[in-house]
This record gives C-alpha cells, structure tokens and sequence, in this order.
C-alpha cells in the first residue's frame, strides 16, 4: 500500500473555535520605538520553508496535484469554431493531467537540449519569455520551465509596447519568446532592437502560407520561428527525467508594471512561489473536483498563485475567452467552483445586480426587501443565509456567475465595503477579500477570514506564514501610537517575499530592509479585531480599481505642461477606475479659450467672465481637450489620463492649505478643500466606453 502524502492535511480548514474578534498575536518581545510589534495569525503556528510538510518548490505542488488528480481532467478551454466572426464552443476542452505531464515533460526536454547546445541561452539565467493571454498552453509552457529548471518572464500588453519589446527583452536577456501568432509581427518588429533574441514559438499551430511568411521575415532578423508543437516533438525524441529544483532555484522574474521609470524585474524562486500558494491552502477549500476559472492575466501575480493553488489540489482549470464582454457567458459554460476577481469586474456584477433594485412593481420591491433584510442580518447577526430569499431572489443572482460558485475572491485593488457586503449575502457563495500584496511578495500575504460578518473594508489578517508590522511615517502624521488604532506604513516578512530586482540592488536596498522586511508604501491601520485596512499610501503612486498604478505627480508634471494650467491638482480614488483632477486655469490663456467657444472677445483681467465659465460644461470639455493634447503629446496611457475636470480660480496657497511653504501640493489637504466638486465628479459614475453586457 502507498504511504500516504506528507500534504494529505491540506487544505487546512478554519478552525471551529476561530476567534473573529483576535485575529492577530504579537509576537513576544518585538516591540520597539517607532514601529507596532511584530504580529502573525492567531490561528495557526508560523510557517516557514524549514516547517515538515511545507511545499518548498513547484515540482512539489505539482507532484502533489497529480497525486490528487487521479488522472482526471486538468487545463480546459473553449475551441474557436468560426474566426469571421470570431465565434467559441459552447463547450469546454480538457486535456488531463497525464496528458499535461507527457506535454511538459516532452517541452521541458527540449528546451533543456537547447540550452545545453548553446542554440539557445547565453545570458546570466536561462530566461524563457511568455507573451499570451491566458491559455492551457501558457501553462503548460510554464510548468515545463519549472520542470527542467528554466526562469519564466512573463510579458503583459499593460506594460506598453517599448517595455514589453525592447527593454523587458534586453533586460532579461530573452533568447527564446513564446506567443501568440497575433503577437509575432511584434517581436519581429522589435527584433533589430532586440540582439539576444533567436527563436520565436509560436504558441499555436501557424498555417503553411503563415508560417512561410513569418519564417521569411525572421530569417531577415536573424530570429527562428517554430511551433510549439515542433518543440515538443523535439523533446519526445530526446526525452529526459525531470530536473530536481531546490527552494532556492530562481524560477521566475516578474516585471512590475510601474509608471515611473523602466519596469522594475522582480526575482521570485521556487520557494517564493511555493509558499505564497501554501499560504492560501489554509482555509480555501479544494479537491480534484474544483474547477477554477482563469480570466485574469496569468502574466500578473495574482491569477498566477490562485492557478498553483489549484494545481496542488488536484484540481481543474479551465480558461475563458479572454474577451470581457463575453465574461457571463464564460461563466454559464465553465460554471466554475472557484472564480478569482478584480473589483472593477464585482462593480460591474454589483451595479447590474442593483438595477434590478429599481424595476417597478412586486419584482423591485421584492428584491429591495431581500436586499436590506440579509444585510441587517449580516451586520446584526453575522449571518449569510435566509431560507426564503436565497431561493426567490439571490439564486437567481448566483446562476449568472454560473451556479455552483463555492470561493469568490477579491484582490488587486481596494473595493467599498458595501459592494463586498452585497456580494456576501448575494452570490450565494464564500467572499474573500485580501489576496492583497503586491509582486514583490507573490500577492500573497493578508486575508479576509471564511465567513467573516464585519471584514468589508479591510483586508484581513497575515496568512500562517506572515509576519506584518506597521512603522511611523512623520511626514505624513501617522504613528504606531495612533489611537484608537495603530498607523503606519505596512511592512510583511515572510518566504513568499521576492529575492531580489533584476541587476538593480540599489531598488532592492530601498525595498528590503536589513533584517527582512519588505516596504510596502502602503499606509495601513489595525482595527479593533486586528485586521489590516489599508488607508494611504507613503509615495503618491497608486493602484486605481482595474488594478494599474498611477504615478500621480508625473501626471500633473505633464498636465502641467500646458500653457492653459497655472495649478494643477490630479486626484484619484483606488475604488474608481479612472483619474480626475483640479485645474486653476492661466487668466491670459483662459481667456483666449472662452473667446473662441463663445465667439465673442474675453479680457484676461474680466475675472466675473473667467469665474462663470469655469462652471459652462462647454468650456470645461474644451478645456480638458487641451490638456488631451498634453497627454498625446506624452503618449500617456489611458488610465494616466484625467477623464473629468474641475474649474475654479482659486488658487492654491499655503493660506487655505493646499500647498507646503515649498510650495509643494499637499494632497490630503487638497482632497479635503475641493473634496466637494471632486466627489461630485465621481459621483457621475464612470465615463461611457460603449456597452458592456455586465
């Protein structure tokens, strides 16, 4: 008989005595001037890499998925049946874990011989390039990289077109990309930039006329194209054992999609990766008959570690379209067990979900009652069920996410308390909020605890292998000794926590600290049951609702170039998707602007004029149109745009507290003085991009 395996105790379920109200312990003797002590989970003992029975590398997870798996089904996704116009099964292909494995093996293999020949490599790492959507074969490509000991890059079309081509290539010292056909062109566009670069694979089969093509031009960049299944084809022919990996071993590096400056190349190793998916064992609740659905981009961290997760639990996984217009109708063919999600997708499902709040006649009325009736019994009662409404309304709700939704996570980017109240007594499902983290520590740090009735608005406490603490930030006002709650910056130790940036120690020493931890530059406080809720951040660079950082400074720098702007305050909220501002307009170019719209002359000097018009929507579109020239001009991305505007004469000074004695602006202070007209603006609702079908 097979002895049993050493991870058979996973998942880790809550405990039955879990005690809501003390959801963190200090650790003895850490507390020190300037800085909370240290806290860890009150729920299980710490965890590190040196625990027995830990995953420690990903040949591990997937070892042990195999194991559970029994063979069944694994990666899933839906066939395009008809390209013009594009059209997808209404079914799903799955391929099985033993289908997987041969694949892996027979890719890793392959890879491996051209390394070891010298056709491929040659820089510090043997880097592999993934540029795709999500796919099974993304993840294929993926595990036969941790297989046979090669470091992934993987590349995002958020990144911008020159950061994902010749920076993130040269940087990495890519030899090999795989893509999709669509993205080939580019790399081969690129390749002249690009001296390392010698083979593309193409992710899927090409046609003979396309491939012919491709092949012509690569051979005028000195770039190969293959495909995938030519690779792995190689590899059969020259099949090789798995290579072991230590928790050490680099297995990938993650290029953060900063606004600032070049993306910064986060090293991550088996033992990061392998830890930040054990973490998440506790509590989410598995088994080889969970389907996970992957909608979000593979590329970034999150969807990345919720899929290990997966995989060590035997479990499957099947990929959408990747289209989100047709997110509801993935949802009704997968009907998925496990869905991870970003607020801006919630807010959509939240805000179609409350329309139906506002029908006339018994439906409306109905709903409005079930609605207010479970949320007091969930703020009064901690109680997520009621037997009548869950049946008459709310499972409604929960078969447009497909009807068998077990685990509903929410991560990347903060959400409202009351939307995340809605979905815990509407989707009929467990909500979790708190897969927040950042790359640099493999999103995997704080949680929501299952079934937590008050945790809206926070986002939980550390995972079992976790340590948090806050530190003061003077200039900024906030201190561990902060009463009620403590304040500060938040900092996280832990083995998920990255090694290092690529070739840039100087970022890593501003990053980790001597003794291990890592900043985060996000300002949080401890409420009173010791959950984390994150309320500012130490660097003006934040993360709006679809989960993009902003770097809010350079922004107004470049608005700021306008010869229309003499001040100029960039105002975002990171439950909103898109930026507005505050914009003190120059009287003399103001005054041109007015003249035109208007078709009558404008003094600069005739303030009761320039003072209207800063109220006339007219002016004010023209206004922003100018500034859209400024953001052309600096190729700024869509979401770095200012979207809406507010028009006022009154300047900032140090007087009304807008601005330091150097002049700088304070951006709490401005918040709060123009905290009217800019909540207003936002109380607009989202600026129309067309119809969706959330």
């Amino acid at each position: 008989m097979a002895a049993a395996s050493k991870f058979a105790y996973l998942p880790v379920p809550l405990p039955a005595d879990a005690n809501y109200k003390k959801q963190c312990v200090e650790v003895p003797g850490t507390k020190r001037p300037g800085q909370t002590a240290h806290y860890r989970s009150s729920l299980h003992p710490f965890v590190t890499l040196k625990t027995p029975n830990v995953f420690t590398n990903l040949l591990e997870i997937f070892d042990e998925g195999y194991r559970r798996s029994k063979g069944g089904p694994f990666l899933g996704h839906r066939p395009v049946i008809s390209t013009e116009p594009l059209k997808y099964a209404n079914y799903h292909v799955w391929q099985t874990w033993p289908e997987v494995d041969a694949r892996r093996r027979a890719l890793g293999s392959a890879l491996h011989k051209l390394f070891q020949e010298g056709t491929l490599g040659g820089g510090d790492l043997p880097t592999v390039g993934i540029w795709s959507k999500n796919c099974p074969n993304w993840q294929v490509v993926d595990l036969s990289l941790q297989a046979y000991g090669k470091v992934g890059v993987s590349l995002y079309d958020t990144l911008g077109k020159d950061s994902v081509g010749a920076f993130s290539i040269n940087h990495a010292e890519l030899t090999v990309i795989f893509a999709t056909p669509a993205h080939i062109p580019a790399l081969l566009k690129l390749a002249p930039k690009c001296p390392t670069l010698k083979l593309v694979v193409a992710m899927d089969d090409l046609t003979a006329q396309t491939k012919s093509v491709l092949s012509a031009w690569g051979e005028t960049a000195g770039v190969q194209i293959k495909e995938q299944s030519e690779l792995e084809e190689l590899g059969r022919a020259n099949l090789i054992p798995v290579l072991p990996a230590t928790s050490e071993q680099i297995a990938t590096i993650c290029y953060t999609s900063g606004t600032t400056g070049q993306p910064k190349g986060v090293v991550l190793t088996h033992g990061s990766l392998a830890q930040a998916a054990h973490g998440y064992m506790y509590q989410f609740q598995l088994d080889n008959e969970t389907t996970l659905m992957s909608f979000l981009p593979l590329a970034h961290i999150y969807q990345r570690v919720m899929e290990l997760v997966a995989i060590g639990m035997g479990a499957q996984i099947g990929y959408t379209t990747g289209d989100p217009l047709q997110l509801l109708e993935d949802l009704a063919i997968l009907k998925p067990h496990m869905f991870p999600s970003v607020p801006r997708v919630i807010n959509r499902i939240y805000q179609s979900a409350v329309a139906t709040g506002t029908a006339p006649g018994i439906k409306g009325a109905l709903f409005r009652r079930a609605v207010a009736t479970k949320l007091y019994n969930l703020r009064n009662h901690g109680q997520f069920h009621h037997a009548l409404y869950d049946r008459l309304v709310f499972r409604k709700l929960a078969g447009v996410l497909g009807g068998r939704l077990r685990i509903f996570t929410s991560g990347s980017a903060p959400i409202s308390a009351n939307v995340m109240d809605f979905m815990k007594i509407g989707i009929l499902s467990e909500v979790i909020e708190g897969t927040y983290g950042m790359t640099e520590n493999c999103g995997s740090f704080v949680r929501t605890w299952s079934y937590d009735p008050t945790s809206s608005g926070t986002v939980g406490s550390p995972l079992p292998n976790c340590e948090l603490k806050l530190v003061d930030v003077p200039s900024m006002g906030y201190s561990a000794e902060d009463k009620p709650y403590p304040r500060g910056e938040i900092c996280m130790r832990g083995e998920q926590r990255f090694s290092y940036y690529y070739k840039d120690p100087k970022k890593t020493a501003e990053t980790i600290d001597e003794e291990g931890w890592l900043h985060t530059g996000d300002v949080g406080a401890l409420d009173d049951s010791l959950r984390l809720k994150i309320i500012d951040r130490v660097k003006n660079i934040m993360k709006l609702a679809q989960g993009e950082y902003v770097a809010l400074e350079n922004i107004e720098s470049i608005y700021g170039g306008s010869p229309f702007v003499a001040q100029l305050y960039v105002h975002g909220d990171g439950l909103q998707s898109y930026l507005i501002g505050v914009a003190v307009p120059d009287p003399v170019q103001f005054a041109g602007l007015i003249s035109r719209v208007r078709g009558k002359p404008v003094a600069p000097e005739d303030i009761g004029t320039l003072s209207e018009a800063t109220k006339d929507p007219q002016i004010v579109a023209a206004f922003l149109a100018e500034l859209q020239k400024q953001a052309q001009k600096h190729q700024l991305k869509g979401f770095e745009q200012l979207k809406r505007i507010h028009l006022t004469l009154q300047a900032f000074t140090t007087e009304n507290g807008c601005l330091t004695p150097t002049l700088k602006i304070r951006r709490k202070e401005t918040y709060e003085f123009f905290k009217g007209p800019l909540d207003a603006l936002y109380a607009l609702g989202e600026p129309s991009r067309g119809s969706t079908k959330l």
